[in-house]
């Protein structure tokens, strides 16, 4: 049986291979994406039940991402975590403004990120 399907949207390659190696040895599918418009498109056509979304992308940043799939009601209801270096509290606030339905900042805790993953997905 395949596990839910998560897109992770990070440049950091290397991050991008340990979230994704914790995400499936937890039972999630991943699928992974480098920029901000491979995100967007592998989005549209993978059709993922949550999105980890990093913030400083190549090409496009994480909360154009976000707007532009919260604005399409095909992909609205999708969860969003924004996963991102940066903690200040305007960053947290655009996050919400786009839409976003969690924010996590790096360093981060991996339990912390599985319990709000499963808890966007009502696991």
């Amino acid at each position: 049986m395949m596990g839910k399907k998560i897109l992770l949207v990070e440049d950091e390659k290397d991050l991008s291979k340990t979230i994704s190696f914790r995400l499936e040895n937890n039972g999630y599918t991943v699928v992974t994406a480098y920029d901000g418009p491979e995100g967007l498109d592998k989005a549209k056509k993978e059709k993922p039940d949550l999105v980890i979304l990093d913030l400083m992308l190549p090409k496009m940043d994480g909360y154009k991402v976000c707007a532009l799939l919260k604005a399409d009601s095909r992909y609205s209801r999708i969860p969003i975590v924004i996963f991102t270096a940066r903690v200040q509290e305007e960053d947290k606030a655009m996050g919400k403004e786009v839409g976003a339905d969690a924010y996590i900042t790096k360093p981060f805790e991996p339990e912390t990120l599985l319990s709000k993953i499963r808890e966007l997905l009502k696991e």
